[in-house]
């Protein structure tokens, strides 16, 4: 199995915590001995793996991007362990599931699998022929989340939605034509929240599979939120209903 990279500080620190034998080596930034990168550096060392030193050129090169924070890793990609069916098997009560139709930015990827992380979703689904995949850019911006959350790139969009309504779970679409909002339905129970990318939106027969559609409020002169603005108040309006019914 040919190694990825992951870089910056929680990438890289939460593939040391879940996998510390699939982190290869590290590459770190030779003149920067600040106090976050001395911790780092300990915890790095204590989970046994192999540091080398770097000039910021050469972790440029490695991470392909510029914001690497002088840490870069190389590490041997985690064979998936989640299905569909084993992401709700696995929830910690009524699951809560984000689907992305259509998101294809890494940048909004990772901010959408932090914000899921945070508000306990068990899974983000996504469709293989209109998404983006996980890279080192996706992990560094999900700041460790693209670690814990299972990202389930499905074949047949509706058909997994379809799948979950068998599993009792409420597909709810994000429409900014809808009547209803975000905070007129019951999010409690078992519910994928559907949401597609800024501008295009879902696809048609995305929406037409999604037992309702809602908005979400706009009082200012914008007329839409960056999908992971969007997807972190829908995912937490669903676990404010979630822990103030315990």
């Amino acid at each position: 199995m040919s190694n990825k990279v992951l870089f910056g500080f929680h990438a890289v620190t939460v593939r040391l915590k879940t996998a510390p034998q699939s982190v290869k080596e590290i590459h770190v930034d030779a003149t920067r001995r600040d106090a976050r990168m001395r911790q780092f550096v300990e915890r790095a060392e204590a989970a046994g793996a192999k540091l080398v030193d770097s000039d910021g050129e050469r972790l440029t090169q490695l991470a392909g991007s510029g914001r690497h924070q002088g840490v870069v890793a190389r590490v041997t990609p985690l064979a998936p362990t989640h299905s569909l069916d084993d992401a709700l098997d696995a929830a910690a009560g009524a699951p809560l599931v984000l689907v992305l139709d259509g998101v294809t930015d890494p940048h909004n990827l990772g901010a959408c699998l932090r914000v899921a992380d945070g508000a306990g979703a068990c899974a983000v689904v996504a469709p293989k022929d209109h998404a983006v995949g996980l890279n080192a850019t996706v992990a560094k911006v999900a700041s460790g989340a693209a670690e814990t959350v299972p990202y389930l790139m499905v074949t047949n969009l509706a058909r997994s939605l379809g799948e979950m309504k068998e599993r009792d779970l409420r597909i709810i679409g994000t429409s900014d034509d809808a009547t209803k909002t975000i905070y007129d339905v019951d999010l409690a129970g078992p519910v994928a929240l559907v949401l597609g990318a800024e501008g295009h939106g879902m696809r048609q027969l995305t929406r037409k599979t999604c037992d309702e559609l809602v908005s979400i409020p706009m009082q200012g002169a914008v007329e839409s939120l960056n999908v992971s603005v969007a997807a972190g108040i829908c995912l937490y309006e669903a676990l404010r209903q979630r822990t103030s019914t315990r």
